[in-house]
């Protein structure tokens, strides 16, 4: 099937609750939403889940659009694919812009699973018709507003809690939890806010029989990680430390951490997830989906992934309400008692609203390729 052209659209999303992280705080989400569209008609569809700043990694929205425009669409335009494999060996020459790279090869792999008459997760090989997920609640004003949010998630049937935390909103809040909430799944989040300094003290979470703790040290290391794990008996998840197969490899064979979080931008698309998901499920490592505040396109994609098979650990994926007032798909993703069904439908199994899309697009542009390559 011949491609005709990628549209981009640069959106922005006001979220239904300002989401607060050791990073910063977020009201609204600016992301772009890529779709690459065949002489059929049919158009795949995926999400670049970068950020407006450059606090989560070096990308932002603005240098996602400007890499896609510049060198990777360029690339697409020249180059034949036999497979979506193919994309991420073609833009392999391009340092890092993982974000940028995995929206494009996202909406590839939507358009290959459609062409094919699949869902997107039976392409990529999942096994799984449904997927456990939890629930990500941001730092709040106070314990008591924390509180309230753990119990609304309890009570929206989530399968895991996990709290963001930071130095002077750690341990004691952690306790108040697990006071409250005795024998809940639960976890905490740092996005890198400690160093090696802060070893006796995030030693002391031992205590809450928590699942993991989820980045506590710098968000480019794996040695310091592995000193950290050996000392604490609670499982260190890696997340912003892992951006390839490489960096997946040389943190299992260190021992910095006992899980890894998968997010597909981060590490540059679904064949790299996929490569690292293998690599995990070998040695015995396992594996959840992170979230990065998507739309329900960016969201699909992770479900799709989430059904393969090393994930045994309940994702980010919560519903679309949780974060939308009105999500750009239809139907929005909706949980039930912690659970997603995975779709089999064919391509990401949601359908793209145009109507809702344009209500919130702030910039679109087209790329009409002069010649065309083939999947």
């Amino acid at each position: 099937m011949k491609i005709e052209r990628v549209i981009l659209r640069r959106l922005r999303m006001d979220l239904v609750r300002p989401f607060t992280t050791s990073l910063g705080t977020e009201r609204d989400r600016e992301f772009i939403v890529v779709e690459i569209q065949n002489d059929a008609g049919i158009s795949g569809w995926a999400e670049s889940v970068t950020c407006a700043d450059p606090y989560y990694n070096e990308e932002t929205v603005k240098t996602n659009w400007h890499i896609m425009e510049e060198f990777l669409i360029p690339i697409l335009q020249r180059e034949q694919l036999e497979h979506p494999d193919d994309v991420s060996r073609l833009f392999s020459h391009i340092r890092r812009n993982n974000m940028a790279k995995a929206a494009l090869e996202g909406a590839i792999w939507d358009l290959y699973a459609k062409e094919n008459k699949m869902s997107l997760a039976s392409a990529l090989g999942g096994v799984k018709k449904e997927i456990e997920v939890g629930v990500s609640i941001g730092i709040q004003d106070s314990t008591d507003d924390l509180l309230g949010k753990v119990e609304q998630g309890l009570s929206d049937g989530y399968r895991r809690i996990k709290i963001k935390i930071k130095p002077g909103w750690d341990v004691e809040v952690v306790r108040s939890v697990r006071k409250e909430f005795p024998s809940i799944p639960l976890m905490v989040d740092a996005n890198s806010a400690y160093t090696l300094k802060d070893i006796d003290h995030l030693a002391r979470l031992d205590e809450f029989s928590l699942m993991m703790i989820e980045q506590p040290l710098a968000h480019d290391d794996v040695i310091d990680h592995a000193t950290l794990q050996a000392r604490m008996q609670t499982p260190i998840c890696l997340d912003e430390s892992i951006h390839s197969l490489e960096d997946a490899r040389k943190a299992i064979q260190l021992g910095s951490a006992k899980i890894i979080n998968m997010k597909i931008g981060r590490v540059g698309g679904l064949t790299e997830a996929k490569k690292i998901h293998d690599l995990c499920e070998s040695h015995g490592v396992p594996m959840w989906c992170g979230g990065m505040l998507e739309s329900g396109i960016g969201r699909a994609h992770n479900i799709a992934i989430t059904s393969l098979s090393n994930f045994t650990l309940p994702g980010d994926t919560a519903a679309s309400s949780n974060y939308w007032f009105a999500d750009i798909i239809t139907p929005e993703v909706t949980v039930n008692k912690g659970i997603i069904r995975v779709p089999e439908d064919v391509g990401i199994g949601y359908h793209p609203d145009l109507k809702k899309m344009k209500t919130v697009t702030l910039e679109e542009k087209e790329f009409t390729f002069d010649r065309t390559f083939q999947i």
